[in-house]
């Protein structure tokens, strides 16, 4: 199922605003790795050309652990963590994007992957 929505979301203060193309059809993410399982993310994967900050680009803080390979964007007034941004194992620019911060998504109507992060 390709099928590609544009939605909006941001932080708790709306500092950090993003726009992105996902399919919530898709694979949605639940890890529970050290930094996801405290955090609490749901996170649907896509390109950069699928993903656009609207506000606080400037503003975003970075944080990174273990291989230091993902970059956890969050912001610095209220501390969410609306994406992170990485490099898929193709090469390519992609971002993580927390679905708990996208506007209008019924959480309850996505069907949730599990994932043993704690195992990478």
């Amino acid at each position: 199922m390709n099928d590609l929505k544009t939605y909006e979301g941001g932080c708790h203060c709306g500092k950090v605003r993003f726009e992105a193309k996902v399919d919530l059809g898709g694979q949605i993410i639940s890890c529970n790795c050290s930094f996801c399982s405290k955090t609490g993310a749901l996170l649907a994967f896509v390109g950069a050309d699928q993903f656009t900050i609207r506000a606080g680009a400037e503003a975003v803080a970075d944080y990174q652990f273990g291989k230091k390979s993902i970059h956890h964007q969050f912001c610095p007034s209220c501390g969410i963590r609306p994406f992170s941004r990485g490099t898929a194992p193709d090469g390519r620019q992609m971002y993580a994007i927390n679905v708990r911060c996208m506007d209008g998504v019924d959480l309850d109507a996505l069907e949730v992957t599990r994932v043993n992060g704690k195992s990478f």
